[in-house]
Parts: C-alpha cells; structure tokens; sequence
C-alpha cells in the first residue's frame, strides 16, 4: 500500500509594497529612504477639504492673536474638545459656530473661507516660448530659460524650472551656491558636474538631486551643445 503523504503546508505570502527611492551612502552602499507621500493619492471628498480649510484658519487667527484654545473656549462658550476637532478639520462646525469664532477672533465670518475658495494656478509654456532671464551664470554663457513660475501659492514653496543651454561660446562655472534644493535632468550633450567634493558624469538621462547650498556647477563640459532641466525649490520667504 503506497503512503499517502501530506501536502505541504503553504509559506508565508509575499506582499508587495511600493518600493522607495534609493539613494548612495557615504560608505557607498545602496540605501532607501522612506517615501512620505503617495504620488498617486487624492484628496478627500470636497466637504472634507473645506473643513479642513475652515479649521487651518481658525487656528491661523488664533495663533495670531496670541490666545490659547483654552481662551478661545471661554470667549465662544465652545468647549475645548469641539474647538480641538474644528482646528483639525474632523468636523464640520454650525453657522452658529462660526459667528462666535468670528466675533471672538475679530474676522467676518467669510474669512474661514478664503483658503478653501483661493484658485489654484497653473502656468502653461509652449515649445520655444519659456522667458530669458538673467542670472548669476548668464555671464559666463549660460543661457537661462524660464518655463513657468508661480509667486504665492498654497504650498508655501517657489518652484522655479530652467531649460540652461550651454554652448561653445560658454564658460566652466563651479561655484552657485543658493537656498534650497536643486533638480537637474540631463537632455543632450555631456558633463561632469560638481556637487561640493563631489563629480558626477552626466549623460542624456542622466538626473541628480542635491542640496543646493553647497557650491555646484559645471566643471568639464565633456559634449557640447549641452543642455538640461534645472528645477530649484525653495521656501516662499526666501529669495533665490
């Protein structure tokens, strides 16, 4: 009689998660940095964000004025837990409601509204039609053209995009050194470009993401006509 043997109990389930951006450590080693952010996500449904707007402005006055959620309380009758979910949009306050926090903090009652009714800009550049402008390498041959800008915005961040070209008539230009965080993105020629005490080969395709208050630029212009996509953020409150 043959022996019936017992099927195999099955493993563990492989679950895939969505893998992080990987990065180079100083002993030069593959590392991941956990993304924050989901590329992909969307808002909550548009009830949601204007509770949310309402409570990020109540809290706003609030803090301008100096008053705690505690003084606040005491000068709505609204009790501090109810103060606490407006603040952090978990619910939606009363019209009632509102004319005691607008009394109370000095504002009309359209104010908690604004952020939620601001628009939300868009810049649109067609091929060809990005503005020069003038910058700290444009003396050394750099030509710099601007593809959109937004001033304020809702993110508290300036985002300012360059199409740089660089041609036979161009200098070798190390040393920018400005606020915030630079994106380069390689499009045709060659380089090798300097980051601090550090030189990067840069082919078409190529990209590279750095802190941009260390000294950077161009150091060997290996094919040119070169150009390439220079993305810098910075804080709103600053000036580049």
């Amino acid at each position: 009689m043959t022996k019936k043997t017992s099927d195999p109990k099955p493993g563990p389930v492989a679950v895939k998660t969505r893998p992080s951006p990987k990065g180079i450590g100083p002993n030069g080693r593959t590392i991941r940095t956990p993304l924050t952010q989901d590329p992909h996500a969307i808002r909550d449904t548009r009830e949601k964000v204007l509770e949310v707007a309402i409570g990020r402005e109540v809290r706003a006055f609030r803090k301008k004025l100096g008053i705690t959620v505690a003084d606040l309380a005491a000068a709505t009758d609204i009790s501090l837990g109810m103060l606490s979910k407006i603040e952090n949009g978990i619910t939606s306050p009363s019209l009632t409601t509102l004319q005691a926090l607008s009394r109370a903090l000095g504002v009309p009652v359209t104010a908690f509204f604004r952020r939620f009714e601001e628009e939300r800009s868009a810049v649109f550049v067609k091929a060809g039609e990005g503005l020069d402008v003038e910058r700290r390498g444009t003396r050394a041959g750099h030509q710099y053209n601007l593809l959109g800008h937004i001033g304020s915005n809702t993110s508290g961040v300036v985002v300012e995009p360059y199409l740089i070209t660089l041609t036979e008539d161009s200098d070798v230009f190390p040393t920018f050194q400005h606020e915030g965080m630079e994106f380069l993105y390689m499009l045709e020629g060659e380089v090798v470009y300097r980051h601090g005490s550090n030189l990067y080969p840069m082919k078409p395709g190529d990209s590279l993401f750095f802190d941009a208050d260390a000294p950077h630029g161009p150091e060997q212009l290996t094919q040119l006509p070169m150009r390439y996509l220079s993305i810098i953020c910075y804080p709103q409150s600053s000036t580049s």
